[in-house]
């Protein structure tokens, strides 16, 4: 499956963006679809992931309460709503898709990534 995310930008502290993570073809069913960013000079981190039926989330803990990530009806997008963003959200944010049975997946299980959004958060 192919996935192409979008939505970053520029947005002060405190603020709001939903980023949008368009596959090639229905995911559900089929996929976890993760969401993971990677800041300047760090590793890449897991943000959250919406399991394969769309019935379950799972969030890191950094993210918890300011994230929610959700589907299109067509279950052929994804989208993560992001509130109350901080500076250090500032990242390349990434989606992914993949299969495991075990939850919440690890990064690893995730075999097809976008090409990534940037988020800037400025203070």
């Amino acid at each position: 499956v192919q996935l192409q995310a979008s939505g970053g930008g520029l947005v002060q502290s405190g603020g709001s963006l939903r980023l949008s993570c368009a596959a090639s073809r229905r995911v559900f069913g089929d996929f976890n679809m993760g969401w993971f960013r990677q800041a300047p000079g760090k590793e890449r981190e897991f943000v959250g992931v919406i399991s394969v039926s769309g019935g379950s989330t799972y969030y890191a803990d950094s993210m918890k309460g300011r994230v929610t990530i959700s589907s299109d009806n067509a279950k052929t997008t994804v989208y993560l709503q992001m509130a109350s963003l901080k500076p250090e959200d500032t990242a390349v944010y990434y989606c992914a898709a993949g299969w495991s049975a075990q939850w919440p997946p690890r990064m690893d299980d995730f075999a097809s990534w976008g090409q990534g959004t940037l988020v800037t958060v400025s203070s």
